[in-house]
């Protein structure tokens, strides 16, 4: 039994009887549309009570401690929540209009748009070297410059690695410029070639936002993207502004059976990449504005034709599953497209996800234990299956795909610490004719040929990085690779 109850939108879970349960895989790009029988109006009147159960079963299995949700359609919000508690040693629950959570890379979104606003005013063009404003220089290892658009779409060819990204305190602050400058990632490959996830990229173009526009990047997102969006309870700085301290949610790691509220995060150094607090009231007006193609109510934060080109792919590393676009990353290629971002701190996580055709998105944000930002995961997948159902690919009858059985590690990395982690390494061996193994984390799952070179999941385990879709192997030899629909921001190289 679930008991409830509602007051401005806030909705706590009091107690669940929940039998725990498998989730497979959603929202696959290729699968073709399931005939359903309803409208997605008639979908989406009936997804509140289904997120509210959805929420429930993660309360009880999935150390969630507090969370929002809100979904927009037709440039209103259909309805908006908060679950659990805000700070559960005082009972304060989440309330989706004034409580602050972190959404993580979800920022890279502001960043973004802030970039396309300076090239739709003439200002920057996404084809000229990052070089030409900034302030110092990136290494010349490779002959070809790094562009704005390399930026964009993630294939600047940086290492990645989290050095000196989090401070424990303001005195660790440094500002934006020399922070960039002191820690620049190795160039390891050359860009342009194949897209590997990069905070560094991110906070290179916040700068380069805040060279060519002479405001803060704070203040620029301000005046610029939350001024003209109605965004009133949202900020990049760190702390927060005073006023705001009671309202933030509080971070927590499931320890020993119970919630520990950890520390408040700072993500000051590379804030365009990740420093974001906001509400889930005004992260749908941001959704708001970029379904309307940049327009909320009166005011614009694009025009038509740029927020229609963020929306656009740059780049994809398999031939056949979702890429990038301008900052958006697709997370379902047709039937309908769906472009979003998903984002981690420490203790929150978080994913925006927009449906365009449809005019339709939503927002979810969760603070709890490690399994939280499974539930977040989980929970948006099987969202976008209830509104946008699809059908399993058909068993391959043809010849088994060639592929390379082995080590497999991903090209978001550092190349520099040769220190190995276990958790950048895939193991992939056959199974039967059309069957593959993947271990990921111990955790072995089992997926099934449906195409040439393509796999689907076929066993309902979650694994550690939520729903990952299908999986395509390209390439051949030593340099096999593979990426899985669900990371279009990676891929993985056989090594061994």
């Amino acid at each position: 039994m679930i008991k409830t109850f509602s007051r401005c939108g806030i909705k706590i879970i009091l107690s669940t009887m929940l039998a725990s349960a498998s989730v497979s895989a959603a929202a696959q790009a290729q699968l073709p549309r399931a005939e359903v029988s309803t409208t997605v109006d008639q979908r989406v009147a009936d997804i509140e009570d289904f997120v509210d159960g959805a929420m429930a079963m993660a309360i009880a299995n999935r150390e969630l401690a507090g969370a929002v949700f809100v979904l927009v359609k037709d440039g209103e919000i259909v309805f908006q929540n908060g679950y659990g508690f805000a700070d559960v040693e005082t009972r304060r629950p989440v309330d989706p209009a004034r409580t602050l959570f972190r959404p993580g890379s979800v920022s890279k979104l502001f960043t973004w748009t802030a970039i396309m606003q300076l090239v739709e005013q003439g200002r920057l063009n996404l084809d000229d070297p990052v070089d030409r404003y900034l302030d110092f220089s990136i290494p010349d290892t490779f002959p070809q410059d790094i562009t704005v658009r390399h930026l964009l779409d993630h294939s600047a060819g940086f290492e990645d690695g989290y050095k000196d990204m989090f401070v424990s305190s303001p005195d660790e602050y440094q500002a934006l410029g020399p922070w960039l400058a002191g820690h620049i990632p190795a160039r390891v490959r050359e860009p342009g070639t194949e897209v590997s996830y990069s905070n560094y990229s991110t906070a290179l173009a916040g700068y380069i936002v805040q060279r060519i526009s002479g405001e803060d990047f704070s203040d620029y997102v301000d005046r610029h993207i939350f001024q003209p969006a109605g965004m009133t309870r949202s900020t990049f700085r760190e702390p927060l502004p005073e006023a705001w301290e009671q309202d933030v949610a509080v971070g927590y790691e499931w320890q020993d059976g119970r919630f520990e509220a950890q520390p408040a995060e700072m993500i000051y150094n590379i804030a365009p990449a990740g420093s974001l607090s906001s509400t889930g009231t005004d992260m749908a007006r941001f959704m708001i504005a970029h379904l309307q193609d940049g327009r909320i109510g009166d005011q614009r934060i694009l025009r038509p034709e740029t927020a229609r080109q963020m929306r656009e792919r740059l780049a994809a590393n398999s031939p056949g599953l979702p890429g990038i676009a301008h900052g958006f990353l697709e997370s379902r290629a047709s039937n309908p497209r769906i472009v979003g971002h998903g984002g981690n701190t420490g203790e929150f996580h978080s994913n925006l996800l927009l449906v365009p055709e449809e005019n339709l998105g939503f927002y979810i944000s969760v603070t709890g234990g490690n399994a939280a930002s499974t539930a977040r995961s989980e929970i948006s997948a099987l969202v976008l299956d209830r509104l946008f159902p699809t059908e399993r690919l058909p068993k391959w009858q043809g010849a088994p795909a060639e592929l390379a059985e082995g080590t497999y590690r991903t090209n978001r990395r550092s190349y520099t610490n040769h220190r190995v982690d276990p958790s950048s390494l895939i193991q992939v061996s056959r199974d039967g004719e059309h069957g593959i193994q993947v271990t990921i984390a111990d955790q072995t799952i089992r997926w099934e040929q449906v195409g040439p070179r393509l796999f689907q999941q076929v066993t309902g385990e979650t694994t550690p990085y939520g729903p990952l879709g299908l999986i395509q192997f390209y390439g051949e030899g030593d340099d096999t690779r593979f990426s899985f629909e669900a990371q279009p921001y990676t891929l993985y190289r056989l090594v061994s």
